[in-house]
C-alpha cells in the first residue's frame, strides 16, 4: 500500500472517531435535544456581529415543534454514529461522506458561526468528507473487499455507495 493510501485512512479514521465521538456523547451523557441549540445558537456571528443569519427564523420554528425536535433528536445522533463507524470501517465510504457533508452542511447553515473567521468546524468537517467522498475509502477499508463480492456485480449501484 503506499503513502496516498495510508493517507486517505488516516483522514478518514480521524472524521470517523469525529464523527463517532460526537454521536456517542449525545447518546451516553444524554438526554440530548437538539431544541436548545435551534432555539439559541442560529443567530449566527461573524468577527463580533451578531445576528447575520438570514435562516434563524426557520431553525427557531423547529425548535418549537416537538415532534420536528424529536425527529431531529434520532436523526442527529445515529447519524453521527452511523457515519462514524462507516468511516473508521471504510464502509459504504461514499455514502457516509455525502451524509456527512449533508449534515455539516445543515450544521452551518444554521449556526453559521464565524467568530473566529470563515473557517469553523462544521465547514472543515465538511470538507474533509467531502475529499473522502471523492477519492474513496482507499485500500485500508472493508469497501475493497464488499467490491469483490458477486452482490457488487448484480446490483451495480452498490459500487456508487462504495469507495
Amino acid at each position: 500500500m503506499d503513502s496516498r493510501d495510508r493517507g486517505i485512512f488516516v483522514l478518514r479514521a480521524v472524521l470517523g472517531l469525529g464523527f463517532l465521538f460526537a454521536g456517542l456523547d449525545k447518546l451516553l451523557l444524554g438526554p440530548f435535544s437538539a431544541a436548545s441549540f435551534l432555539a439559541k445558537s442560529t443567530a449566527g456571528n461573524w468577527l463580533g456581529t451578531a445576528g447575520i443569519n438570514p435562516t434563524k427564523d426557520f431553525w427557531v420554528s423547529l425548535a418549537g415543534n416537538p415532534a420536528a425536535v424529536s425527529v431531529i433528536n434520532v436523526l442527529v445522533v445515529s447519524g453521527e454514529l452511523a457515519i462514524g463507524v462507516s468511516l473508521i470501517l471504510g464502509l459504504a465510504t461514499r455514502f457516509a461522506s455525502v451524509c456527512g457533508v449533508l449534515m455539516m452542511t445543515l450544521f452551518f447553515v444554521a449556526q453559521m458561526s464565524f467568530a473566529s473567521g470563515p473557517f469553523n468546524n462544521q465547514l472543515m468537517y465538511g470538507l474533509i468528507a467531502g475529499v473522502i467522498a471523492y477519492v474513496g475509502a482507499g485500500a485500508y477499508a472493508l469497501d475493497s473487499v464488499v467490491e469483490k463480492l458477486a452482490i457488487t456485480e448484480r446490483i451495480p449501484v452498490v459500487k456508487y455507495a462504495l469507495g
